[in-house]
């Protein structure tokens, strides 16, 4: 009974098969093998299965399924040439050429054998040739490199390209496999910068996607060795370090989703505890003295990055407990850092905040109330263990701690405020004679008073040293500060004077012929007072951002709604955009709490309100990196009000602000391209490709590349009876290089992720072909690269597609292209036209030349 099921599955299979449903097909063989035990039927099986393989582009099953044929007849021609076929595509050419020589000495006169072996040889020619050569390259490289007498344009020349040299794979196996570790180590022992600089970010190269390779790299260089390189104030050098790190953890982690199979799966079995001890040094480099500001910054860079959990459905968080357990006492520690004081760490103006951003993380990321209680105690533990009758500077850094941990996670910020003696001490640091002191109190009580019981607390017992301060101080700094902490009712006094300080109250469009009507009929007509001018607010701004006004703007937000009111959040939304006027200074916004301010106010308030705050976040956005512009989930509520910006009521400048935040955000990652798609931000986008105005044209181009990413904006594509997928083909004509950027991207993407769009491609207007070619031939090699792209998804969708294009003047191009030299600039478009031309050599419908 068993045996005739399996025969009747296997033409079953067949009939699928003949209908190219592959996957119908390859079930029906896989449950006829679970029930026969007949050799003959069982090798049929096998060969058939390897054959659904090579249609569905599985070639790793195909060459095993071949195999197990093979094992029960080895001289089954069939199941030799499949194994072969399947072989080539996943790049092993000596196998793949001894399978298809056996079937030419099988059957001598098949035209088709005979052609693969004279193609594999051809191809095998080839893979010598560039290995023989690679080889020589690289020996050839080190050789100038470490000659102290080279000059220095061979010098520049050969460190970048033993840079390209590491980032594709052959090149980065040869230079490991030709000692090449120990030599790029060498350029480091040079202590020449440029030299030192080139060795790293090859070594970063060769990290990528090689999870082997990885480890064993950072076995030879040794961790405390690359923590050192990341050290001294050096800031190119600091992140070229910061990167090869970065590579380590993504190739370590599976971040880099690159399939490890094989040897190279087998090679690494576990890198816990290698990414164990990069946790532990990075926490390490935090509170040493040795260690610049900018080598701080990216330690903090990396934990933020890589300890807390991506997704928060995920279950582990080990490494957060790991962190928690073994270094938050290092990171209050930064926190805690008080610039004036001579114990000080060397710190960036970004430092303390980067910190607070990794212990909101971090709380973030616990996954239950005893975690947090934890959490909890260790901070109570350091701040309590700083308090020191006999030790004024440790009384100012436990506060400042505080003042730290209440700019991230602010409800444990509030717990620890209740504290025996905290506030008592922020209170009796304000009657301090030293400045630093005042400064660090005065900040506290800031952060402190935005709960109503904190504020009556410090309105009974500090509001008169806080107007001593006021009158006696000479810093702005402080007179800002202690403004804020006065009175409950001064938030909307206050910023109101900000407000005219950074004159951004709306101002009504003069028209000349109505001013010269009202001075012919003698009317009273106002005049702009001279120290409204840009300048003259220009230069107040500076001086505000200077003295801190961000964190104090922050503070306010954060205050009860008994003190805050609608009216006096508008008022701080307009003072926020004045400030984030100049894309210079939203980098100190950032830093100082500006972005995860600005988020309640575009959420709850006026609508004028809010519709300046979503313009300020919109440039801030635009702008900034995201992760620490709007740490944690926060990122997911700046979206909303971006869209909001996109409705036609708003004016251009907004749409166009708009659109370039939406952009950034969307090029992070899929969670936020589908928050976007969920807010209905894409017919508005589309709408904007429309447009007859330039930058807005090209911003909402731009924004749409990125989202083409996700899976729903491709199904919109994909749908009938729409234009979306003409308008970019039509877009990729243009002759704004930037939009035809932006438009090329979005198109390789989509034909990369559907071949039914490829053929859709060819359909929507009679220009694709000249477009395409247009791209190919681009000026800018971006777009070259792009549209090289496009060609290729084109080639690999369809054959009858391929021949068309074969046929035209894109073959012709293709080999001018694939022709060229590739160096640094290059390699990527050559690479992509060689590939092009392999992929029509494997068609048949050109032949190599020996």
């Amino acid at each position: 009974m068993a045996e005739g099921e399996a025969a009747q599955l296997k033409e079953e299979g067949n009939r699928h098969f003949q209908l190219q449903d592959y996957k119908a097909a390859t079930k029906s063989y896989s449950q006829a093998l679970k029930l026969t035990k007949d050799k003959a039927l069982l090798a049929t099986l096998y060969r058939n299965r390897a054959a659904c393989g090579l249609k569905t582009e599985n070639y790793v099953q195909a060459a095993s399924d071949a195999s197990r044929a093979i094992d029960i007849n080895s001289s089954d021609i069939k199941a030799l040439y499949r194994r072969c076929q399947a072989l080539e595509h996943l790049g092993k050419l000596d196998q793949a050429f001894k399978d298809v020589q056996r079937c030419a000495t099988l059957e001598p006169r098949n035209q088709n054998f005979q052609e693969t072996l004279r193609r594999l040889n051809t191809s095998i020619q080839e893979k010598l040739r560039v290995q023989f050569s690679t080889d020589s390259r690289v020996q050839k490289m080190f050789e100038i490199l470490l000659d102290p007498n080279s000059d220095a344009d061979k010098l520049e020349k050969s460190a970048n390209n033993l840079i390209v040299l590491g980032r594709e794979e052959a090149g980065a196996e040869k230079i490991f496999q030709n000692n090449g570790v120990a030599l790029l180590l060498q350029l480091v022992d040079t202590k020449k910068p440029e030299l030192m600089l080139a060795a790293v970010r090859t070594l970063s190269g060769m990290c990528s996607g090689h999870r082997a390779r990885a480890t064993a790299i950072l076995h030879a260089v040794r961790i405390d060795r690359i923590c050192s390189l990341m050290a001294p104030e050096n800031e190119e050098m600091s992140l070229a370090v910061c990167n090869l790190l970065q590579a380590i953890i993504d190739s370590l982690s599976g971040e880099d989703k690159q399939e490890h199979r094989g040897k190279e799966e087998a090679v690494v079995l576990d890198t816990k505890k290698d990414l164990k001890q990069i946790t532990s040094h990075l926490l390490d480099m935090l509170v040493s003295k040795k260690v610049s500001g900018q080598g701080r910054d990216q330690a903090l860079n990396l934990l933020n990055k890589n300890v807390p959990r991506k997704d928060l459905a995920i279950h582990d968080n080990s490494r957060t407990i790991y962190v928690v357990d073994n270094g938050l006492r290092k990171i209050l520690k930064v926190v805690g850092q008080v610039p004036d004081l001579p114990s000080c760490l060397p710190l960036t103006d970004n430092t303390r905040m980067l910190a607070s951003i990794l212990i909101n993380k971090l709380y973030d990321d616990l996954r239950c109330d005893p975690e947090r209680d934890h959490f909890r105690k260790i901070c109570e533990e350091y701040i309590t263990g700083k308090f020191d009758p006999q030790d004024m500077d440790k009384n100012v850094i436990a506060i400042q701690t505080v003042s730290g941990i209440l700019q991230g996670p602010f409800d444990l910020g509030n717990q620890l405020l209740g504290l025996k003696g905290v506030m008592e001490m922020m209170v009796a640091l304000c009657g301090s004679e030293r400045e630093t002191d005042q400064l660090v109190a005065v900040e506290a009580l800031i952060h402190a008073s935005t709960k109503l019981s904190r504020a009556t607390f410090i309105i009974t017992n500090g509001v008169s040293l806080l107007k001593e301060i006021y009158k006696t101080t000479k810093n702005e700094k402080i007179k800002i500060r202690t403004l804020v902490t006065s009175d409950k009712t001064i938030l909307y006094s206050v910023a109101t004077t900000l407000v005219n300080c950074t004159n951004s109250y709306d101002v009504k469009e003069v028209i000349p012929e109505l001013v010269q009507l009202a001075k012919f009929s003698k009317q009273h007509v106002p005049e702009e007072h001279p120290k409204d001018k840009k300048d003259f607010v220009d230069m107040r701004v500076k001086r505000l951002l200077k003295a801190g006004v961000i964190s104090v703007l922050a503070c306010m937000v954060k205050a009860d709604n008994a003190i805050l009111t609608d009216q006096t959040k508008e008022l701080l939304a307009r003072v926020f955009l004045a400030l984030c006027d100049n894309p210079k200074d939203r980098g100190t916004i950032v830093a100082q709490g500006g972005g995860k301010a600005l988020i309640p106010l575009a959420l709850e308030g006026t609508d004028v309100g809010k519709v300046k705050a979503a313009h300020a976040l919109a440039k801030i956005a635009a702008v900034s990196n995201p992760d620490i512009a709007f740490p944690g989930e926060r990122v997911y509520e700046v979206v909303r009000p971006l869209v909001s910006l996109l409705d036609t009521q708003r004016d251009g400048l907004q749409n166009y602000e708009a659109l370039l935040g939406l952009t950034n955000l969307s090029g992070r990652s899929d969670k936020l391209r589908q928050k976007i798609f969920k807010e209905k931000a894409l017919p508005d986008i589309e709408n904007y490709m429309f447009e007859n105005h330039d930058q807005l044209r090209q911003a909402a181009t731009e924004c749409m590349c990125n989202m083409v990413v996700n899976k729903e904006v491709q199904e919109r594509f994909l749908a009938d009876g729409n234009d979306r997928l003409k308008l970019v083909v039509l877009l990729c004509g243009e002759d704004d290089d930037k939009v035809q950027n932006a438009a090329a991207g979005a198109l390789a993407m989509l034909t990369a992720a559907h071949k039914k769009l490829c053929l859709k491609m060819t359909q929507v207007t009679t220009q694709w072909l000249e477009i395409l070619q247009r791209l190919c031939l681009h000026d800018r090699l971006s777009v070259q690269h792009r549209g090289l792209v496009i060609a290729y998804n084109l080639l690999a969708a369809d054959a009858e597609l391929a021949k068309k294009l074969v046929e035209s003047e894109l073959l012709e191009i293709l080999t001018v292209v694939g022709k060229q030299e590739p160096d640094e600039k290059k390699a990527a478009v050559v690479q992509t036209a060689r590939e092009c031309l392999v992929k029509c050599m494997d068609y048949g419908f050109i032949k190599p030349v020996s």
